[in-house]
């Protein structure tokens, strides 16, 4: 597929995942190689651009209601290094897919799993096309500041769903995400959160102060008695 792309900026980084999706279809391994080599002829600059957004958006999708979904999705549970490759997986999918993630995890019960949902390979794609251009790994050669500033402006893009921010167990977690768990039935209902940490403790308890307002609110609008 000619995409005529010449320059990585936020738009090409999707048109070109676009065509790799297209041209590759779930085939993870022709996917690397498709981006690797474009890259690669694009010079070290598009592939440290390339690098930079993937792993940015990866950075923008960290959130416990994502990773509550991913776990829903494996079946199995998720673990940390597990959650970096369902990111990378997600935005493999293509940026429809994530944006609408990010605005509601539930959306993924839409999107057909495959591969356990991983795609390890994509977060090395733009090192692997640099280092070959250059003998330097593009992790090192990232610019931190201009890394944070980028942040800044892809976030701008993003509209979270509220409560995305805190993982959640059992019923709680079925009725935050109620259609993917009903695509899912062989998942076992277990988060695997580890409640030995405080954080985590505190953050389970904020999301269930947080969707008990949410359903007193509703209950006050259906009756016609919100705050004028």
């Amino acid at each position: 597929m000619n995409d005529n792309i010449t320059e990585i900026n936020k738009d090409s980084f999707w048109k070109l995942n676009q065509s790799a999706k297209e041209t590759c279809g779930q085939d993870m391994d022709a996917m690397t190689d498709f981006l690797k080599d474009r890259l690669v002829s694009m010079g070290p600059e598009q592939a440290q651009n390339f690098h930079d957004i993937l792993h940015a958006y990866q950075d923008l999708a960290d959130k416990f209601g994502l990773w509550d979904a991913a776990g829903v999705m494996k079946e199995y549970g998720c673990s940390d290094d597990g959650f970096i490759d369902f990111r990378a997986w997600l935005i493999a999918q293509g940026r429809e897919v994530y944006f609408a993630a990010l605005a509601d995890p539930d959306s993924l019960a839409d999107v057909v799993p495959y591969g356990d949902c991983c795609f390890e390979q994509l977060s090395y794609v733009g090192d692997y096309a640099y280092e070959q251009l250059t003998g330097k790994s593009a992790y090192d050669q990232t610019d931190w500041s201009a890394y944070e500033a980028l942040l800044m402006k892809l976030e701008q893009d993003i509209v979270y769903k509220g409560g995305i921010e805190f993982p959640r167990e059992g019923a709680d977690l079925k009725k935050y995400l109620p259609r993917l768990c009903a695509k899912h039935p062989e998942w076992d209902g277990q988060t695997r959160w580890n409640l030995q940490l405080k954080e985590i403790r505190d953050l389970i308890h904020a999301g269930k102060d947080y969707d008990r307002h949410q359903t007193s609110n509703k209950k006050k609008r259906s009756r016609g008695g919100e705050a004028r």
